[in-house]
C-alpha cells in the first residue's frame, strides 16, 4: 500500500517542475509494478496489468489473455516440438503464389492466449482478438532483482514523458526568441541552459566576433527542435535574418502586430543588414515605426547585434524604385532593368561610386540578395565598376574605389 501524502506531493512536484503529467507518472508507476510482479511471480510470457487506485492506495494486479484461433496463431500437439533455432534459420523460406513471403503464425502460449472456445464459455460474445482479464492475488513482497527492475522502469517512463513534455513546450516556440544562460563552450559550438532543456548554438550561427562568457545571459532564436534517441536537441542562432526581423517585433508594436511587415532581409551577421519593410496602414510609416524616436528602437536592437550597423528602407512594388531604395545612402542617377537575364544596370556620379559599392562591395552585395536582382554598376561615363553574379558575389573592376566607412541610414 502507497502512501497517498506522499505520493500526491511527489506527482505535484513533478507536473510543476518537470511539466510531466500526473497521468503519465501514475502509468509509470502501473507499468514498473506489473514488471515487478511478473519478474517475482507469473510465468514466462505472462501479461500482467497492474492498475493503482489513488483513492485507498491499493494495487490490483490483472493476467491479460487474448482470444486466438487457428487462423491467428499456430498449435503445436502434444509430443510435437518446434524446430529448434539453428534449424529454423537454414530451413527454407516459404513464398505464396505471388512469390510474396509467408510469414509463420506465432505459436499459441497459454499464458499469452486463450482458445475462442473456452472463451466463450467465460464471455459468449468474445470473438478473435478480444482481451480477457482475470485477477491476480495482490503481492506487496518482492524481491531485490524486482525492485531494481520497477526503479528502472519508472526512471525511463519518466525520462519518456518529460522529453515528450519539452518537445511539445518548445515546439511552439519555435522560431521565437529564448533567453537563457552560457552553461559551456565546446569545439566552437555553444551550450545555452533554457531551463528545462538546454539549446546548442553552433559556432556557424554565432554572430563574428562576438565573445561569449559562463553563466552569461543570452538571446537567440529557436529555429530548430530536433529529437533523437540521444536526447532532444533545441538549435538556436543569432546570425539567421529571422533573428533580426523578431528583435525588431519586441521592440516596435507595430511590426508585433502585423501592421509593419517585413518583406526582406539581406544580412551579413556582425557586419551589416538591410531590411525592406511595408505597411498596411497608409497612416503608419513602416521605416518610422522601426528606427523609432531619435532612433531609440533600431540603436537598442543594434546594440543586441553587437554594434551591427542596419539599413532600413521601404519595400516598394516597381523594381526600379525598390532597387533604387536598396543601394541607399548612394544617390542613383538612372537604373535600367534587363527582365530577360533579371539583371539591373545602376549608373551613379562619380562621388556616389564608393556609397553604392560600399567596403569590399557589401552595399551592393546586400542590395541584390535583398531584391533578388543581379546589380551591375556603372559610371555616368559608362565603365563598368562593380557586378554581382548570380551567387550573390561581386566583381569589382580596378576602377572602383570602395570607401573606408560603411554608412548605414536609420
Amino acid at each position: 500500500m502507497f502512501d497517498l501524502k506522499v505520493m500526491n506531493s511527489v506527482l505535484g512536484e513533478l507536473e510543476e517542475e518537470r511539466g510531466i503529467p500526473r497521468d503519465k507518472v501514475i502509468e509509470a508507476i502501473e507499468a514498473a509494478l506489473a514488471t515487478a510482479y511478473k519478474k517475482e511471480y507469473a510465468k514466462r510470457g505472462t501479461i500482467i496489468r497492474a492498475k493503482l487506485d489513488l483513492n485507498t492506495g491499493t494495487t490490483e494486479f490483472q493476467q491479460v489473455k487474448e482470444v486466438v484461433d487457428e487462423s491467428t496463431v499456430r498449435f503445436v500437439e502434444e509430443g510435437e516440438e518446434d524446430l529448434p533455432a539453428q534449424a529454423s534459420e537454414v530451413h527454407e523460406q516459404k513464398f505464396d503464389d505471388e512469390g510474396k513471403p509467408v510469414l509463420e503464425l506465432p505459436r499459441f502460449n497459454p499464458e499469452q492466449h486463450i482458445t475462442l472456445a473456452d472463451a466463450k464459455f467465460i464471455k459468449r460474445d468474445a470473438a478473435v482478438g478480444d482481451e480477457l482479464v482475470f485477477p491476480l492475488e495482490m503481492k506487496d513482497d518482492y524481491g531485490r532483482i524486482a525492485a531494481q527492475t520497477a526503479k528502472q522502469v519508472i526512471i525511463q517512463k519518466i525520462r519518456e514523458a518529460e522529453k515528450v513534455s519539452v518537445v511539445a513546450e518548445f515546439g511552439k516556440r519555435q522560431g521565437e526568441i529564448v533567453t537563457g544562460t552560457v552553461q559551456r563552450m565546446e569545439r566552437g559550438n555553444i551550450f545555452v541552459d533554457l531551463g528545462r532543456a538546454t539549446g546548442i548554438l553552433p559556432y556557424d550561427e554565432q554572430i563574428p566576433g562576438e565573445r561569449y562568457r559562463q553563466g552569461e545571459r543570452i538571446r537567440g532564436l529557436l529555429y530548430q527542435v530536433e529529437e533523437s534517441p540521444r536526447g532532444i536537441y533545441l538549435r538556436l542562432s543569432r546570425a539567421n535574418p529571422q533573428f533580426l526581423a523578431k528583435l525588431f517585433e519586441m521592440e516596435a508594436p507595430e511590426a508585433a502586430h502585423g501592421t509593419v511587415t517585413f518583406k526582406a532581409i539581406a544580412r551579413e551577421a556582425g557586419s551589416r543588414s538591410k531590411v525592406a519593410v511595408a505597411s498596411s496602414d497608409p497612416h503608419v510609416d513602416p521605416v518610422g515605426s522601426l528606427v523609432g524616436q531619435r532612433g531609440v528602437r533600431v540603436s537598442t536592437v543594434t546594440s543586441e547585434l553587437g554594434g551591427e550597423k542596419i539599413d532600413i528602407i521601404e519595400w516598394n512594388e516597381d523594381p526600379k524604385s525598390f532597387i533604387e531604395e536598396a543601394l541607399s545612402p548612394a544617390r542613383i542617377t538612372t537604373v535600367e532593368l534587363d527582365e530577360a537575364e533579371h539583371k539591373a544596370t545602376i549608373k551613379v556620379a562619380e562621388d556616389q561610386q564608393s556609397l553604392a559599392i560600399g567596403r569590399g562591395g557589401q552595399n551592393v552585395r546586400l542590395a541584390a540578395k535583398l531584391t533578388g536582382w543581379r546589380i551591375d554598376i556603372q559610371s555616368t561615363g559608362g565603365s563598368k565598376l562593380a557586378e554581382t553574379t548570380d551567387t550573390g558575389e561581386v566583381a569589382a573592376t580596378p576602377e572602383a574605389e570602395t570607401s573606408k566607412e560603411d554608412i548605414a541610414v536609420e
